[in-house]
């Protein structure tokens, strides 16, 4: 059975490796478990078992760069299970980002004019600005933890997706931006055959459906933190000020 004391070691020691919070928990429970094991099978005391593991897990705590998701090197560990975690949320934000913009099309098709049209536009697009708004208004209580830079004993962040939260802020400003167009060019290609201004369709099409997969991602990224912020309750309140 190990001890407190021998517990806050192996937290120490993570803590070291500049693991997120959310990470280096689940890490612990393994390398707390591998060390019961081989003091256990082996008969070593807790400083050579956790030696041994040390040793073992060695590798997965190099320094690496994850240029897409953090500006600082990471270890090698933190980015494989970020990576995961992010690309099955990009997956489900682009699939979803697929469904508005298909629901965009019908729009311009059932438009009876171009005003119609430039009013579903702006509803569309304010609706993922009303969402990012909704989101900040009703999560008040964990505004602390959103900062990029707040880190658990200013050594290590306290989820994955902490450092992610400022794209929804880029996210709102560009979409804001998006819900003062009317839509123009896509209207007139689909609905009156005008081919004059591909440039424009492709634009009027692309950067809506860019930045509504990224509000989306951002939001299901938030849901996370969230998540990830509650099953750290304990660790939290003593830290944070």
């Amino acid at each position: 059975m190990m001890t407190e004391t021998q517990e806050n070691q192996v937290t120490d020691y993570l803590i070291f490796q500049q693991l997120p919070l959310d990470i280096l928990l689940e890490i612990k429970d393994h390398m707390i478990s591998q060390i019961s094991d081989i003091r256990i099978n082996e008969h070593l005391s807790f400083e050579d078992a956790f030696l041994k593991v040390k040793k073992s897990w060695d590798g997965e705590f190099k320094m690496v760069s994850y240029l897409l998701f953090s500006p600082v090197e990471l270890p090698l560990i933190a980015k494989k299970v970020m990576k995961e975690k992010y690309n099955s949320l990009l997956k489900k934000s682009f699939l979803i980002g697929l469904i508005f913009f298909g629901i965009n099309l019908l729009l311009i098709y059932s438009s009876k004019n171009q005003e119609e049209y430039k009013l579903f536009f702006r509803l569309m697009n304010g609706v993922f600005l009303l969402a990012l708004v909704a989101v900040w208004i009703f999560n008040m209580k964990i505004w602390k933890y959103t900062k990029a830079d707040l880190k658990y004993k200013g050594k290590c962040f306290y989820t994955m997706y902490q450092k992610n939260v400022g794209l929804m802020v880029i996210s709102a400003v560009s979409m804001i931006q998006v819900v003062g167009k009317n839509g123009h060019y896509a209207y007139q290609f689909f609905k009156n055959q005008n081919t004059t201004e591909i440039f424009g369709v492709i634009v009027t099409l692309l950067i809506p459906f860019v930045l509504q997969t990224a509000i989306i991602f951002t939001l299901l990224n938030f849901y996370e933190h969230k998540k990830s912020l509650k099953k750290l309750h304990n660790f939290l309140e003593p830290s944070v000020k």
